[in-house]
């Protein structure tokens, strides 16, 4: 059985995938983006390695997201699954390090602060 964390943070991401708004034209949705990123809960909670099926996914988030409108649509799912999840500042700071940790160049930072609409 998963630890109580990993189990409530599962279940805000599902939640977050659920309500997030659909946009029209977006080539990746916010249920893409959570299912692509399932496989980073552990390295989120926990630290630790990143598996490489979480970069895996990540990679695949980051090609997906090809206009602005796809970059501004991920940058608002994550921030909502980060805003509507109990993770402590350890969990929220291993998430901002996952892309850079995946060798992936994010034009913005992983945060319950960060402006999507400034994102381009």
């Amino acid at each position: 059985m998963a630890p109580p964390k990993l189990a409530c943070l599962a279940i805000a991401l599902l939640i977050a995938a659920a309500s997030a708004p659909v946009a029209v034209r977006a080539s990746i949705s916010c249920n893409q983006v959570v299912n692509n990123l399932v496989p980073c809960l552990n390295y989120v909670i926990n630290g630790g390695p990143v598996p490489s099926n979480c970069c895996i996914g990540v990679q695949a988030v980051y090609n997906a997201a090809r206009t602005t409108q796809d970059r501004q649509g991920v940058c608002n799912c994550l921030k909502s699954v980060i805003n509507g999840s109990p993770i402590s500042n350890a969990a929220a700071n291993n998430a901002a390090a996952l892309p850079s940790r995946c060798g992936v160049n994010l034009p913005y930072q992983i945060s319950p602060y960060t402006d999507c609409r400034s994102v381009k």
